[in-house]
């Protein structure tokens, strides 16, 4: 079992004050058997600010900020301690071993929407089907972690300021891009499949270890998820290679990457005005915590 802290502190800044409209928060950790939150505290300025908590469509906790007045500075801290335990090797039913295999009908009728691709592309399609062993069936865990360990060790990793996400195809064509990218690719290419699979925001641990390089540290984090009968949702972040939850806190699960945006929100004034938004996201132990004391 770890301990991990995670400081999350979001600065805008503006030429002059402006007035704010309401702001959609999702920096808090989900519950799980796998991770257990100990505390967590959200802080806003200007404030007081009105927080209301709501559970979203998907079971993500978001916090609703009504912030007052006006300031030429908007700033969120968020600081979480959660227990965090490393899942075993998932045990998938005998049925999905291989690939292809089919879903009862009872989880395939709640799985729908993450099985059908919502950026269909032959290119991608094409893609996902190399992986696929050409004398008949598949180990179904060894597909998967060979399309994940692909996207790792032959795409670029960059990271892009611009808002949004880019179309899986774009992805595939320059071998290039962020995690939200390499993550909905790999979401794609395992719906074309016929698999069911979801978007995951949150953050990544980065050990201070030598020789170990582990990208997307510094900022919000994102990967998927693949569901397997018998194992359940099994992550896979394309990104590092990771599969299985080592070193990842999952804080929000989406059927598209749009809807787990980690802050989203509105200002009252002139398109000039904002000048920068700054990020900061800082994820430790409790050693790293004692150490840095």
């Amino acid at each position: 079992m770890t301990i991990f802290h995670v400081r999350h502190v979001t600065t805008y800044r503006y030429r002059r004050p402006v007035a704010f409209g309401r702001h959609h928060v999702l920096f808090r950790p989900r519950d799980s058997y796998d991770q257990r939150l100990v505390s967590a505290d959200l802080a806003v300025s200007p404030g007081p600010a009105e927080v209301r908590w709501v559970l979203d469509v998907f079971g993500n906790c978001v916090a609703l900020v009504d912030i007052p007045g006006t300031a030429e500075e908007l700033r969120f801290e968020s600081r979480i301690v959660l227990e965090h335990a490393p899942e075993l090797h998932p045990d998938i039913e005998a049925e999905a071993l291989a690939y292809p295999f089919a879903y009862h009908p009872d989880e395939a009728a709640d799985l729908g929407s993450t099985i059908r691709p919502h950026y269909p592309d032959p290119e991608v399609t094409r893609w996902a089907r190399r992986f696929l062993h050409p004398g008949g069936r598949t180990e179904t865990g060894r597909l998967l972690m060979t399309l994940c360990f692909a996207i790792q060790e032959s795409f670029v990793y960059a990271r892009r300021l611009d808002a949004g996400t880019q179309p899986p195809r774009l992805t595939l064509a320059l071998r290039r891009g962020t995690c939200r990218d390499f993550a909905l690719l790999m979401m794609e290419a395992v719906r074309s499949l016929g698999l069911a699979a979801r978007f995951v925001t949150g953050y990544v641990y980065v050990p201070d270890r030598d020789g170990v390089e582990t990208r997307g540290g510094g900022s919000t984090h994102a990967w998927c998820q693949v569901y397997l009968p018998g194992a359940g949702w099994v992550e896979f972040d394309p990104t590092n290679g990771i599969v299985g939850n080592r070193d990842l806190i999952r804080v929000a699960v989406a059927r598209d990457p749009s809807q787990a945006i980690p802050l989203s929100g509105s200002f009252v004034g002139d398109e000039t005005d904002p000048l920068d938004m700054a990020v900061e996201v800082h994820v430790t132990t409790v050693r790293d915590a004692l150490n840095r004391a």
